[in-house]
């Protein structure tokens, strides 16, 4: 059986990268760790080790858009960070909306009783992981999805 290339999932904050990362199956996404930000340079470097680390063939980062779908300063800071990940990396990066996917990370931790000092330390892994969901449900259920 043919071993399927993963995809990481990436949610970009100003002071940290929440990452998460796909089976090989392209079922489920997996929190993996956070990324406390440094240098510009030092991020991109993180992130593409971990993107070979695990073998990946596509980055999904999520898109912080407005409520009303349109892109307010901290998507555009994001928008910024992906054309320079793009640069950095040789495989594909795509976005992602993500709206209200923070929040509803740190709603399931609340739900499961983690306090807020462990919240703090995992919401941008669950986040990630998230928006990686997203993203792997919608693959799955596209018509031309084939397993290339």
């Amino acid at each position: 059986m043919k071993k399927e290339k993963r995809i990481l999932g990436l949610d970009i904050g100003d002071r940290r990268i929440g990452v998460a990362v796909s089976d090989e199956l392209m079922l489920t996404a997996q929190p993996v760790e956070v990324i406390h930000r440094a240098l510009l340079e030092n991020d991109l470097e993180s992130i593409a080790k971990l993107a070979d680390m695990y073998d990946v063939r596509l980055v999904v980062v999520g898109m912080p858009l407005m409520l009303d779908r349109t892109v307010g300063r901290q998507a555009e800071k994001v928008q910024q960070f992906v054309e320079k990940l793009k640069k950095r990396l040789d495989i594909p990066v795509e976005t992602i909306d993500e709206r209200l996917s923070t929040s509803m990370a740190e709603r399931v931790m609340i739900d499961a009783g983690v306090r807020r000092k462990k919240r703090r330390q995992h919401i941008d892994a669950l986040a990630a992981a998230g928006i990686l969901q997203v993203f792997i449900d919608r693959l799955r259920n596209m018509p031309e999805h084939s397993a290339d």
